[in-house]
């Protein structure tokens, strides 16, 4: 048996990074898959797993994963299946966002924020293409930035196709295995190429019909850093589904709220009809952004119907 770390995985076979640097095609056994029901990748790029070489043939067979630090999931669009893992072992998510072509709205932001807060995730928002800017667009941004380290997010202001700004990300990510995130066209693919610049990721155009990026990314992908560490490549995500989070608890991964969980009349607030509410009160008063309460209301209503799907189909 060997020990290995999954780069890249298109869902059938995984392609697994071994230690003495060699690159396996591996399967998995089906005891892994059917432990794994629930998602539609049992494995993710990012695992730690026991192979088993084959001998009279090329690859391996996957027998085991190991113990996760944490992943990241989303719904999946594969109704049969609750939910998709984009990655595993993550020591920071970069989240790119852009204002125009394409545009990432805030509820987006928020949602993707939520998600990793849900597995304690760090996250750092990239603003990107800053170099496109109209001077009009500039307040927007840092306005939009304001709202993120207020609450203790770092943000960047970046142009991955310049490489201008980018310095501080190789120092951070060298012997890291972090995760790049963010709609098509975004510029991930161009921003991880312009850290190490052995890395060839085909990038592509925007669409200038609908201002959307064309998906360069099919698979999820791991790639080795010269510096050292890990950037994981994720496809470009559209939307972004929160799984398996009680409405009882959504709140507690908005820091801005679980800092004034203590503060409410009761105990159990769910900060929408309650009276003597810390979290309405600070919305009111713009200590709370009225767009990210608005998205806290929005993945309220999400859980009451995703009980009432459960209810109703089982």
């Amino acid at each position: 048996m060997q020990t290995g770390r999954v780069i890249k995985s298109t869902g059938k076979w995984y392609n697994v990074l071994l230690e003495d640097g060699n690159t396996v095609s591996c399967l998995i056994r089906g005891k892994i898959r059917l432990d794994g029901a629930k998602t539609t990748n049992p494995i993710a790029v990012g695992d730690e797993v026991e192979l088993e070489l084959l001998e009279k043939e090329e690859g391996g067979v996957i027998h085991s994963i190991h113990q996760r630090k944490n992943y990241l999931v989303r719904k999946s669009v594969n109704l049969s299946k609750r939910s998709h893992i984009l990655a595993a072992n993550i020591d920071r998510a970069y989240l790119i966002v852009t204002l125009v072509a394409p545009v990432t709205h805030l509820a987006f932001i928020d949602r993707f924020l939520v998600a990793a807060e849900s597995f304690r995730i760090p996250v750092t928002l990239l603003f990107n293409k800053m170099d496109i800017y109209i001077e009009e667009h500039l307040p927007l941004v840092d306005e939009i930035a304001a709202i993120y380290q207020n609450i203790g997010y770092p943000c960047y202001k970046i142009s991955a196709l310049n490489k201008e700004n980018i310095a501080f990300l190789r120092e951070e990510i060298s012997g890291n295995q972090v995760m790049i995130s963010g709609h098509s066209g975004t510029g991930k693919s161009t921003l991880i190429n312009a850290l190490d610049p052995n890395l060839t990721i085909k990038t592509s155009e925007i669409s200038t019909h609908h201002l959307q990026g064309q998906h360069t990314t099919t698979f999820a992908e791991m790639h080795p850093l010269k510096s050292g560490g890990f950037i994981i490549d994720t496809p470009g995500i559209k939307a972004f589904g929160i799984v398996d989070l009680d409405k009882e608890v959504i709140s507690h991964y908005f820091p801005e709220m679980r800092e004034r969980l203590n503060q409410c009349r009761f105990h159990n607030c769910l900060h929408i009809n309650e009276p003597s509410c810390a979290v309405k009160d600070a919305v009111e008063k713009g200590d709370i952004a009225a767009s990210r309460y608005t998205t806290y209301l929005d993945l309220m209503e999400d859980d009451e119907k995703e009980n009432y799907r459960k209810d109703i189909f089982g």
